[in-house]
């Protein structure tokens, strides 16, 4: 997902800067009387280089800013679920008692809070926190006086917490600064000071699930995106076994235990280019097929707790499709005809009446609904605002597919301009990952662009992105980098053929590895491109790879290749966009966040220092209270600002008072 266009809204936008300029004196780069950047620093954010914000900027803006959405997390034991939404400056995590019932907020942190999980048989719930987006995830647990405490070990990274159905063992992974070493830690919820390490072993390990009797935990070790392992953990002895051995690598998405723990059900790309679904035997390791002939992966699977009804999700061409079967007669069962967009996530309740679905389209942000399994009826169980907007005048992207320079097909999706009087000037929005995917679900940032800008924005799932198999995703691995920023080369010859579309106004934008894309492209095709806006993205491999957090070092090489390798470490030198800085002649905006423990600040701080080197302005961004991309509203409320201020001085429109 693209970084700047995560939904981060709040109903308080916040001042930039005293004795802002007037609209219509926007300039390529703020200088100081001596020709220094002017630098200024407005609460956690500075704004380098920047002009001031047009004070007739913000109203237009904040119509887009102020929408909100509603994410699904777990079932409480009376019924209702708790919900991740927000009501003021960052997501937090509410209570729902039942369909359209108010939302009662639990937590009220300055921190973005997430992945609750409600503990069985009490009121009682977990969730993850951590501070100025480093990434270092607490987990505490809390109950409804909202008092909480710390389950995990302070100045350790946790993730994936799983709970036993008698909510008495809490398993999650811990990892330490600079390791890469993953532990498997256990707790009672209700005794966190005497948590135990279960298992230590090399790379990503993770819990997805624990058996009924609370014995046996299931663990995933993720070595890259093509390869990954399942294995079985003996609480008792600590001692574990590998479900399934292969010669080649095999990459394993969503798995649980099946009915009694005897058999592990799982996504799995053994002997397919897709991810399928599959049983496998923990008595002898054999596999039998629950979903044959699928040419799209499954994205997600969830069993109820009974072992009778399965529900699984299929990725097809960036759009969900909600599929239930019973697992017993393998029979198809009624499934709800679910709007053209994205499923976030599924959950039975745990009688198992119940789905849980959180579903966002291009019109309607995330909210969260059932599905009765028996009687087959869909019910909303919350309806989030979009602010003063019309929502039904969104724009429906179109699919569409481009020849890249060896023949391969690339889809994209594109949002048009309605209405555009001549050609319409274009964004290009890159995803990260570079193992992800756009998909095309709810996005205010590209409706603003759109309706206030006239542009065009167009979202392509270049070779490397996940959801088209993995010789898709493998396209771009190690030495064939560049092959995926020769993909939008291609898109520019495509837009060029298009007659409503302006050629010689181009923007490339993206987050993280999707910065990198930026930045490449602006090298590769600087005559093209009009400009280009990089967010915490990646400008030189040798000195990110070095200075990536430890715990991720290893997985990163695994994805890019390993500058220790003399002959990579060529490569890189070849195709880093800080070693192309003389052929970026267009302007460029960079954002960053202070505490990226992804890709570091220095990575932005080097490119700016760079670009700027050779007499051009950049405008740089940094706010100095997050991490990988902004999730404060305030924050994401100026980059939006400066974002537009950015695309309407290289678009060369108007200035915004004569909107």
């Amino acid at each position: 997902m693209a970084l700047a266009t995560v939904l981060l809204a709040s109903t308080a936008p916040m001042a930039l800067a005293q004795g802002e300029q007037s609209a219509g004196a926007q300039t390529s780069g703020a200088q100081t009387a001596a020709g220094q950047p002017d630098r200024r620093e407005v609460g956690a954010l500075v704004f380098d280089g920047i002009p001031a914000i047009p004070a007739e900027l913000k109203p237009q803006l904040q119509r887009y800013r102020n929408a909100r959405s509603a994410s699904f997390q777990d079932w409480t034991a009376d019924g209702g679920m708790l919900i991740s939404t927000r009501f003021g400056e960052t997501a937090q995590i509410h209570r729902v008692a039942a369909p359209g019932a108010d939302r009662r907020q639990l937590t009220f942190f300055a921190e973005p809070v997430g992945g609750a999980t409600a503990l069985p048989g009490s009121d009682r719930y977990a969730y993850s926190r951590d501070s100025g987006g480093a990434e270092y995830f607490q987990i505490y647990v809390a109950g409804p006086d909202g008092t909480e405490t710390a389950l995990t070990e302070a100045g350790t990274r946790n993730q994936g917490l799983r709970v036993s159905d008698d909510g008495r063992l809490a398993v999650w992974s811990q990892v330490r600064p600079g390791q890469a070493t993953y532990e498997i830690v256990a707790a009672d919820p209700s005794q966190p000071g005497q948590r135990r390490v279960l298992y230590r072993g090399d790379g990503l390990w993770q819990p997805a699930d624990i058996s009924s009797d609370g014995r046996s935990i299931l663990l995933t070790k993720y070595n890259s995106i093509q390869d990954s392992e399942l294995w079985v953990l003996d609480v008792a002895s600590g001692q574990v076994r590998e479900v399934r051995s292969s010669d080649t690598p095999v990459s394993y998405g969503d798995a649980l235990f099946g009915p009694d723990a005897r058999s592990v059900i799982a996504t799995s790309d053994e002997g397919s280019d897709f991810r399928g679904l599959v049983e496998i035997s923990l008595a002898d390791g054999a596999v039998t097929p629950l979903t044959e002939g699928l040419n799209w992966d499954v994205a997600s699977v969830e069993l109820s707790d009974d072992g009778r009804v399965l529900a699984y999700v299929t990725n097809e061409d960036g759009y969900s499709k909600l599929h239930l079967r019973d697992l017993r007669t393998r029979r198809a069962l009624p499934q709800p005809e679910l709007p053209t967009g994205v499923v976030g996530g599924i959950k039975f309740s745990p009688d198992g009446r119940s789905l849980a679905i959180t579903m966002s389209t291009p019109r309607s942000s995330g909210d969260v609904w059932t599905w009765d399994v028996a009687g087959g009826g869909l019910t909303r169980w919350t309806e989030s605002e979009v602010g003063p907007i019309d929502a039904s005048a969104f724009v429906i992207p179109e699919l569409v597919r481009f020849d890249s320079f060896d023949g391969l097909s690339v889809p994209a999706f594109v949002y048009r301009a309605p209405n555009a009087s001549g050609r319409a000037p274009v964004v290009i929005d890159i995803h990260g990952g570079p193992e992800g995917q756009s998909r095309p679900g709810f996005n205010t940032t590209y409706q603003q662009w759109i309706a206030d800008l006239g542009a065009t924005v167009i979202v392509p799932n270049v070779r490397g992105s996940t959801g088209y198999g993995k010789r898709y995703v493998s396209l771009d691995n190690g030495p064939l980098r560049q092959d995926s920023v020769k993909d939008i080369g291609a898109l520019l010859d495509w837009i060029a053929t298009q007659p409503d579309l302006d050629p010689e106004r181009v923007v490339v934008h993206g987050g993280s590895y999707g910065g990198f894309m930026v930045l490449a492209s602006m090298a590769a095709y600087a005559d093209r491109l009009a400009g280009g806006v990089d967010i915490v993205g990646i400008s030189n491999f040798v000195s990110f790879l070095e200075n990536t957090e430890g715990y991720r070092r290893d997985l990163r090489r695994a994805e890019y290749g390993d500058e220790r390798d003399p002959a990579m470490r060529a490569v890189f030198d070849q195709i880093s966009p800080l070693n192309l800085t003389d052929r970026m002649t267009s302007p460029l905006l960079v954002i960053q966040g202070a505490n990226d423990p992804r890709v570091p600040r220095s990575e932005a701080e080097q490119i700016v220092t760079a670009v700027r080197g050779h007499g051009r302005p950049v405008w740089y961004l940094l706010a100095m209270d997050e991490g990988h991309g902004f999730r404060k509203k305030s924050n994401a409320d100026a980059q939006a600002e400066v974002t537009n201020l950015f695309l309407r001085d290289v678009f060369d429109l108007p200035p915004v008072s004569a909107q």
